[in-house]
């Protein structure tokens, strides 16, 4: 398993920007696609955006599209969310995640059920 931690995320004004890591200890990050998550207030953790182990393939949900970048820096076990041009309905506790395999390479996933590593999750909340 990956042990995951992200940090950052608070605080931001609609139009504005956000930038936030996840860091991850553990077996060898670079097997791994990871991905980010999010829970509004209310409702069901959503998929937002993944990215494959060799840091190629990137998928993101179509509300996110254009706004949001992922990105991976395997040297150091890191993985980032990049998010722009923020909407209050961006509000949501966002969490990132491994996925359960480890195939490495240009795999990806966006269901939840092929992630097996969790963070605690990172507050984000946009102001209009």
């Amino acid at each position: 398993q990956v042990q995951l931690l992200e940090s950052g995320g608070g605080l931001g004004q609609a139009g504005g920007s956000l930038r936030f890591p996840c860091a991850a200890t553990g077996r060898t990050f670079s097997r791994y696609s990871m991905a980010w998550f999010r829970q509004a207030p209310m409702k069901e953790r959503e998929f937002v955006a993944v990215v494959s182990a060799n840091g190629i393939n990137t998928h993101y949900t179509d509300s996110v599209k254009g706004r949001f970048t992922i990105s991976r820096d395997n040297a150091k076990n890191t993985v980032y969310l990049q998010m722009n041009s923020l909407k209050p309905e961006d509000t949501a506790v966002y969490y990132c995640a491994a996925d359960k395999y480890g195939h490495g390479g240009y795999y990806y996933y966006s269901d939840n059920s092929n992630f097996g590593s969790w963070g605690q999750g990172t507050q984000v909340t946009v102001s209009s």
